[in-house]
């Protein structure tokens, strides 16, 4: 007899598995939703895999939907795209964004999906999940028109601002990282490229997302006075040295987190979790999105995959998943 769904779990560290899933029968108020595609947020996920999650921060990184614990066997993933297949006649048979992980079909709260809007292929739509960091990185920021400002980083976060940012009018902006072959991901996304030795310097805003030392120092050093760092990398379970000497204090320069978790205080008291999600996902109606998507794999070969993402085997931004239909 098939199961009700399958799904992926990392059984321990560095080893993940498929395993089915016996659906609850729906209730009131909830949805099934039939999974076409998810997205591996390589940074958060494959330090997930290879257990670098600290104990101290096991409740705050889970995941919305997540089973298990750290550092294993755990359910984790925020990145899904599919159809509703029971549900209310508005959201019965239309793609739903949910901060779902890898699994074929799943029942959620109606609440937990946000339709996809027209315009937004399927596809492309797992970026949502951090299109909306990125979403939230600026209220946090308040950029304004005409800023020089840098992106130090350009994994799928730093990718998912700098291409946020490339609609602010008049803005000058960098994406800063050390791979070369990101200069065709900046192009796409219309923003310019600069290896960190080349990048200029006076910038009003410097969003960091490079997960390094070497970063988030650069991102530093490239402030003009009274600039910002905003510090969007999480390190896990590494110790990192700030460089607070030299110009810091004279240039009066500031380091500030921004995290997904909360909505920014900027925009607290108006905006609900939801109000930035159907944000981020009207965002990727520009195609330009599409430059982070930088391979695929089957469902059922998850596991290695995941593997060789992890490794660097694999190099990727935002790595789909699709799923079997039918």
């Amino acid at each position: 007899m098939e199961p009700d769904a399958r799904a992926f779990w990392i059984r321990s560290p560095g080893e993940g598995e498929v395993r089915p899933v016996e659906l609850p029968e729906p209730g009131p108020g909830e949805v099934v939703v039939r999974t076409v595609f998810s997205g591996v947020s390589r940074g958060t996920e494959t330090l997930v895999f290879r257990g670098g999650v600290p104990e101290n921060q096991y409740a705050v990184m889970r995941a919305p939907f997540q089973d298990g614990a750290f550092p294993g066997p755990v359910k984790y993933g925020y990145l899904n795209v599919g159809v509703v297949e029971h549900g209310p006649s508005e959201l019965a048979g239309r793609h739903v964004f949910c901060l779902f992980p890898h699994q074929t079909r799943y029942v959620v709260p109606e609440s937990a999906v946000v339709p996809v809007p027209d315009g937004v292929p399927p596809e492309r739509a797992i970026l949502a999940g951090t299109v909306e960091t990125a979403v939230n990185a600026l209220w946090d920021a308040a950029p304004l028109v005409g800023d020089r400002i840098a992106v130090v980083g350009a994994g799928m976060v730093g990718c998912s601002v700098a291409g946020v940012l490339a609609g602010l009018p008049g803005c000058d902006v960098q994406l800063v990282d050390v791979d070369p072959a990101r200069a065709d991901t900046a192009r796409a996304l219309g923003v310019s490229f600069a290896r960190p030795g080349d990048a200029e310097g006076g910038r009003d805003l410097v969003f960091h997302a490079s997960a390094t030392e070497e970063g988030l120092a650069r991102s530093l050093e490239l402030l003009a006075p009274e600039g910002e760092v905003i510090e969007l990398s999480w390190y896990g379970d590494r110790k990192v040295s700030v460089p607070l000497g030299e110009f810091f204090h004279s240039r009066r320069l500031a380091v500030r987190a921004s995290q997904v978790g909360m909505v920014a205080p900027a925009r607290r008291s108006r905006r609900a979790f939801g109000d930035r999600l159907a944000l981020a996902l009207r965002l990727l109606a520009a195609p330009a999105f599409d430059a982070l998507i930088t391979g695929n794999s089957p469902f059922e070969e998850l596991p290695q995959a995941m593997a060789r993402l992890a490794s660097g085997e694999t190099p990727a931004l935002c790595h789909r998943i699709d799923y079997p239909q039918g």
